[in-house]
């Protein structure tokens, strides 16, 4: 990230929209650069070197969803699509082409700087010792995942997972506060030949709750992103 105000590239083709963000994010001490197209956006993501982009997949020239792949063919910054599609099958392509979040119209501001907030301090996180310790505090609870020694903490007391517990935790661990699909933690965490078996993710996730969270009905920590797939709290 910058050292001074954070860059944000918006790719948007709708006027109105981008002058209600650049204006929100500008008032919060964010420079906003605009792109009223696919191509355009493109250029301005690889000529402002922004700390996030805020993407509409209803592009006039391109689907979002090819920018989103264009991007990650030399980036790894913070794309938060910002989209009237609603169908989870959007979504999941989105995410699955590598965008990190995903909000739908029409949106708050409040929720939108939110969004960029956790993004941006994920991207702080990661750059840091891949060693360091990751703690998150709900509902009476505190967490610490000690990544360097595989050790997972609750209140204090070390809570044993198994080994696949341990990977899928690790996984949204290392995503904090982003979506991370049903697909992709298949693959990370069973392999590419898993990635057609979602029934695996619902009986671990709920051997982790059980262990981890107070209510497990109620999660604070492991939250479902209803037929896409799941986040971790980031705060």
């Amino acid at each position: 990230m910058t050292t001074s105000r954070p860059v944000v590239v918006v790719i948007e083709d709708e006027a109105p929209i981008r002058q209600v963000i650049r204006t929100g994010l500008a008032s919060h001490g964010y420079e906003v650069h605009e792109a009223d197209n696919g191509k355009l956006g493109l250029v301005e993501a690889a000529t402002r070197k922004p700390d996030l982009v805020i993407l509409d997949l209803g592009l006039p020239d391109m689907d979002g969803v090819e920018v989103v792949k264009q991007l990650r063919t030399w980036t790894s910054l913070p794309i938060i699509i910002l989209s009237a599609r609603t169908m989870e099958m959007d979504k999941i392509a989105a995410l699955d082409a590598g965008a990190d979040d995903y909000l739908t119209k029409p949106f708050s501001m409040g929720e939108l700087l939110a969004r960029l907030r956790v993004s941006l301090r994920h991207v702080a996180r990661v750059s840091e010792d891949a060693g360091s310790v990751f703690e998150l505090d709900g509902s009476g609870r505190k967490m610490r995942v000690d990544l360097a020694h595989r050790r997972v903490l609750l209140d204090n007391t070390e809570v044993h997972l198994t080994p696949i517990e341990y990977r899928l935790l690790a996984v949204l661990v290392k995503n904090a506060g982003k979506v991370v699909t049903h697909r992709q933690l298949l693959k990370y965490v069973w392999g590419p030949g898993h990635v057609d078996r979602p029934h695996y993710l619902r009986i671990y996730m709920g051997c982790l709750r059980a262990k981890l969270e107070a209510d497990p009905a109620r999660p604070r920590f492991l939250h479902t992103e209803i037929g896409v797939g799941y986040r971790l709290a980031a705060e």
